[in-house]
């Protein structure tokens, strides 16, 4: 009984791995339909210079509101908390123990950042391969879904200046990420894994706006 259990066991992982045809058409139909995304997330920072790691957890939503256009917002709850907000071609950070916003205008940087904060999330997989050079590297389960590995590596090499290669966990059939990893040319990384993934969901830019008490500092840290 027992040997039956555990060749069973082995049969379900001995899955061959989806073509990146199939990876990407299921990207592509996932693209079709996304509007928005709200996310339990969980971010691990790897600094190589230290060899240490550290965590931080909390909600994010996302907003497609035109066809290259997001806004997003970020609660980090632990250990520290912060709000985060992208929207209008600004980046916000808020500081509640201090009572302190810090100000980032993007400028030429936007769709930059854009293209990373989307990446997996309502990106078809026809624009994928136009801006990286991507590989299947097998599947995963990641918090028992099953998914599929892609590797991208960025075909712009002004771009592979800032990121080495991005890693997404795709879930089978359903084409969004519950994983990503960034591999920074520092050595550093930063693993993103989403829970409790809610596609869309009825968002309006409003809702992913700071909100904050009256008198908080605003502080602009690029002047």
């Amino acid at each position: 009984m027992r040997a039956g259990i555990i060749i069973a066991w082995l049969l379900a992982w001995n899955v061959e791995a989806a073509s990146l045809q199939e990876v990407l058409s299921w990207m592509d139909r996932a693209a079709t339909n996304f509007r928005s995304v709200q996310a339990r997330v969980e971010k691990v920072t790897y600094t190589a210079v230290i060899d240490d790691r550290s965590a931080e957890s909390g909600e994010m939503w996302l907003l497609k509101t035109g066809s290259r256009s997001i806004s997003v917002k970020i609660e980090f709850e632990a250990p520290d908390r912060r709000v985060i907000t992208f929207q209008d071609g600004k980046a916000e950070i808020y500081y509640p123990k201090i009572q302190t916003v810090h100000v980032y205008d993007l400028g030429k940087e936007q769709r930059l950042v854009e293209q990373f904060l989307l990446l997996g999330f309502g990106t078809a997989g026809r624009e994928l391969v136009r801006q990286y050079q991507v590989v299947v590297r097998g599947n995963e389960r990641i918090d028992g879904q099953p998914t599929e590995r892609l590797e991208l590596v960025p075909r712009d090499r002004r771009m592979r200046e800032r990121l080495v290669k991005v890693e997404l966990w795709i879930v089978a059939e359903q084409g969004y990420p519950v994983q990503q990893k960034f591999y920074w040319p520092s050595g550093d990384t930063t693993t993103v894994t989403y829970r409790a993934i809610r596609l869309n969901p009825p968002l309006q830019p409003s809702q992913l706006a700071l909100s904050l008490p009256p008198n908080v500092k605003r502080e602009y840290p690029q002047r």
